[in-house]
């Protein structure tokens, strides 16, 4: 097992399931984890677990709701103050929802919690991971993704109408396109970035999104430990130090496209991330040109 003593890993959705797991498993191999959640309450209590599981003390909690820009950002400013290296950021909260709703910002849900807060964070903490390098971003998909297109003129259902799985997968296919995007745009920085399916495992986000799906198949699904295993591989493992811009699935690459019309032109990929540049509030700043990503 690597280990990882001295490297601050941040795991988002950390107080339960696959986030529960990737942060004790990162903890096991004694490094600092940051610990994002909503939750507080909820967070100390799994923070204290971890500790007691791992061994590890240096398991620190942060308050933010990925929905939120204005949370995205109070936790950047947070953490940027405090710390000086980031050497893994873990993109693991989601949500899927089963009706149509909106953020405090007025976005769709799904595509406000699964897309925009994750791509605003991982924005606003390039700075550490580049002086961090070699470093790493691992980015939780869904095997959902593969049923889908990108509708890069309707990313947030306000035409057609809603369907939550198909919500939810169309921003996990969106995640997949950012992630092999930051990975061009990243290259030679030290900075990789990956996307994994962690495989159908039995967390609290499967049991109260599917519930039928869920009563169905709970007896031959995964563990949150099995699911996360790929997940913490991708954070530590020397033999995949140098891999970027892939899809992962129990420890191997896979490919993004299963079924035929599923794949975007270079046209549509461009437009998913100004369309995240321009709806996160950062066309207007200067962070874009700081971290050589206006291009």
């Amino acid at each position: 097992d690597a280990d990882l003593t001295g490297r601050m890993c941040l795991v988002t959705g950390a107080s339960s399931g696959l986030g529960r797991a990737s942060a004790e498993g990162l903890a096991r191999l004694g490094a600092t984890v940051t610990m994002l959640v909503r939750d507080e309450d909820k967070g100390q209590r799994v923070r204290e677990a971890i500790m007691r599981g791992s061994g590890n003390e240096d398991v620190r909690l942060e308050i933010a709701d990925l929905s939120s820009l204005a949370s995205v950002r109070e936790f950047a400013k947070r953490f940027l103050d405090r710390e000086r290296r980031l050497d893994v950021l873990i993109n693991n909260a989601g949500a899927l929802f089963p009706e149509r709703g909106t953020s405090v910002d007025g976005f769709e849900l799904s595509f406000a919690t699964n897309v925009l807060g994750p791509f605003l964070l991982t924005n606003l903490l390039i700075q550490p991971l580049k002086s961090s390098a070699p470093s790493r971003i691992v980015n939780v998909s869904s095997g959902g993704m593969y049923t889908q297109k990108l509708d890069v003129g309707d990313l947030q259902f306000e035409q057609k109408a809603y369907d939550g799985v198909i919500a939810y997968a169309q921003a996990k296919r969106a995640q997949v396109i950012l992630t092999e995007l930051w990975a061009e745009k990243l290259a030679d920085s030290g900075v990789t970035v990956n996307t994994m399916h962690p495989g159908w495992a039995d967390t609290p986000g499967v049991q109260t999104s599917l519930p039928t799906f869920y009563r169905l198949t709970r007896m031959g699904l995964r563990t949150p430990e099995q699911g996360a295993d790929t997940i913490i591989w991708l954070a530590s493992a020397e033999s995949v130090a140098g891999a970027t811009g892939k899809f992962w699935f129990d420890r191997r690459e896979r490919g993004t496209h299963v079924l035929s019309g599923t794949k975007s032109p270079a046209g549509d990929r461009q437009q998913l991330w100004d369309e995240c540049v321009r709806l996160s509030g950062l066309a207007n700043q200067d962070i874009l040109k700081i971290v050589n990503l206006a291009a």
